[in-house]
């Protein structure tokens, strides 16, 4: 049964996200709000977390998963950005935009595109999220939570909850988020590639 945390979405409880945080620590998929849409997240560093998380999900490895950063300066452990690229960044972020970037080493294999070496990175503009990466201390890996067969995400926390209480260990519910994805553009070759429009406008970019 998945551990249900209602918080606050502009001014979270740190004792319910604190208690969010253990769950992903102890190696738990949890479900949690974003600028976007509510998402399925677990510990970048726990390769169980994250079959089970693909498996909920029902994606294959091929599937890019996204880092949820909280700034830009967490970005050069897990990306190799250029000054071109970093400009782009910096206009996107925080916001609802994936950027696809070409990983270090430091991202193990199993996260990254198989073919590629790319990762999906991102900053949420979001309170409830932000505060829960500070506890935490490190990004989250993510998947947008959009149950197997389905082309929309799931909104509504309650729903969520009943949804996936024998799968999820916890539903951060802050109320709805705007369930509409996230603008994705791949910067990992000589030119950006739009691979996604989303809720993040593009002349934000100046693409």
């Amino acid at each position: 049964m998945s551990q249900y945390f209602e918080v606050h979405p502009d001014n979270p409880q740190p004792r319910l996200l604190k208690q969010a945080a253990q769950i992903l620590h102890d190696g738990g998929v949890c479900a949690v709000p974003t600028d976007s849409s509510y998402a399925l997240v677990c510990h970048l560093d726990d390769k169980a977390a994250a079959e089970a998380l693909r498996r909920i999900r029902q994606v294959d490895e091929r599937h890019h998963l996204t880092l949820l950063c909280r700034d830009l300066s967490e970005l050069a452990s897990y990306a190799r950005v250029d000054n071109r690229q970093y400009r782009l960044l910096k206009l996107g972020t925080p916001g609802p935009y994936t950027f696809i970037l070409e990983a270090t080493k430091e991202v193990p294999r199993r996260l990254s595109h198989p073919s590629r070496r790319t990762i999906g990175l991102r900053v949420p503009d979001h309170r409830v999220t932000q505060e829960l990466l500070g506890i935490l201390g490190q990004p989250l890996l993510a998947t947008t939570l959009i149950p197997a067969g389905q082309t929309e995400p799931l909104n509504d926390p309650h729903e969520i909850r009943a949804h996936y209480q024998k799968t999820l260990q916890a539903v951060v519910d802050a109320g709805a988020c705007p369930m509409e994805p996230t603008t994705v553009i791949d910067l990992s070759g000589p030119e950006p590639v739009l691979v996604r429009e989303g809720r993040g406008p593009l002349d934000r970019l100046g693409l």
